[in-house]
């Protein structure tokens, strides 16, 4: 079976690496860029390690910064209007998971008309190349910096869906850990345990390859390394390095293997509740994980290794419980194992999301097939 394998054609890797942006964009001869972003970065200043690579190689812009934590479809036309009232030929984010994904949806739109919904019938069905994207990280966890991703919200029907698209992937993604050393501890844990989801679900997805296989492999390894540190001590250089690898590294995973239930349960709790992606994944990672270890135990061995556990003296099922424990241990120490009905979930609302999880794009290559029952279920296990 042959298989396709999408990643941007240059990322700026490392402390400091948005200083050799302008030169890029200068040989690309483009001209105007809309920054897609949110209001809290421009207001603490961190725009401006980005505003004044800008000025510094005389590359004109306009900011749009609406975007919200869960990107709407509003958000998307708002910065389509902006672009075109500006002139803007290409586009730039900045930020994490959120403003990848809105300026996503703004170039691709761009460039192909219509409205973004008509883009999520399917895989791959724009037409033409997006306008020129350039994606900088100031998160570890997303990895929507250069994946074939992007998750938008319908606030009309409160739901929330993934977009798959080749044209996604930017000309250029910047992960310039710099940028990441004033996340809050909170946000540090969540992207991260969404990076280490990612991985996870990559490693176990039916859609997976030698190549998603290593990757996965490997940002487990480093997510469960420096996870914590960056967590406790966000000026920590070499963790903060450490995990801008892993969540690459995890999206050049998930890109190509997609993902799996926890994703898209995790989706309909943000479309329904607004809730943070990531804790979301963090809540539900462990139960689909015993819900999947049945269908490829051996694949969840692997992940307690990668994990750190010694399972030399296990049997396979003591092995993936302890990997899975793993996972939960970690969720703990860095503040994001909690309970959904803490977070205002409710049992009511349990069926509406099951339903639509089951019609989630990502629940295509998750390696057993629930019903309808065993997704709610799971719900129910982390209510």
């Amino acid at each position: 079976m042959s298989s396709v394998f999408y990643m941007p054609p240059m990322t700026l890797m490392g402390q400091n690496a948005i200083q050799s942006l302008g030169s890029e964009l200068t040989s690309k001869e483009l001209n105007k860029a809309l920054i897609v972003t949110d209001s809290v970065l421009v207001e603490i200043g961190l725009i401006n390690r980005l505003t004044d690579e800008l000025k510094s190689h005389n590359i004109d812009f306009a900011i749009y910064d609406g975007v919200k934590p869960n990107p709407t479809e509003q958000n998307i036309e708002d910065g389509l209007a902006l672009l075109a009232q500006e002139n803007c030929d290409f586009v730039i984010s900045f930020g994490g998971g959120s403003s990848h994904d809105a300026a996503k949806g703004i170039a691709l739109v761009a460039a192909n008309g219509g409205h973004i919904r008509d883009y999520s019938k399917g895989v791959h069905t724009s037409k033409k190349p997006q306008l020129p994207l350039v994606t900088i990280n100031t998160t570890a966890g997303t990895a929507s910096e250069m994946t074939v991703f992007a998750i938008i919200t319908n606030e009309a029907d409160e739901t929330k869906y993934p977009v798959v698209d080749k044209h996604f992937t930017p000309i250029i993604a910047v992960n310039d850990s710099e940028l990441m050393v004033a996340m809050p501890k909170f946000l540090t844990a969540a992207t991260g345990m969404d990076a280490l989801t990612h991985a996870v679900e990559a490693y176990v997805s039916t859609a997976a390859t030698p190549i998603t296989d290593a990757s996965a492999i490997k940002a487990i390894e480093l997510i469960s390394q420096n996870l914590a540190t960056a967590v406790e001590n966000g000026e920590d250089r070499q963790a903060r390095d450490a995990m801008q690898y892993g969540e690459y590294l995890a999206g050049m995973a998930f890109s190509n293997a997609s993902l799996g239930y926890v994703h898209s349960m995790a989706h309909q709790l943000g479309g329904v509740y607004d809730l943070v992606h990531g804790l979301c994944n963090a809540i539900l990672l462990p139960e689909v994980s015993r819900f999947n270890a049945v269908a490829t135990p051996a694949r969840f061995v692997d992940i307690a290794k990668a994990m750190g556990v010694d399972v030399s003296n296990m049997t396979q099922e003591q092995a993936i419980e302890a990997g899975i424990a793993a996972i939960e241990a970690l969720s703990q120490q860095v503040g994001t194992a909690q309970r959904l009905a803490d977070l205002g979930v409710t049992e009511d609302k349990l069926a509406f999301m099951a339903q639509n999880a089951l019609n989630d794009a990502c629940s295509l290559t998750n390696p057993r097939k629930a019903s309808l029952e065993e997704i709610i279920d799971i719900f129910k296990a982390r209510l």
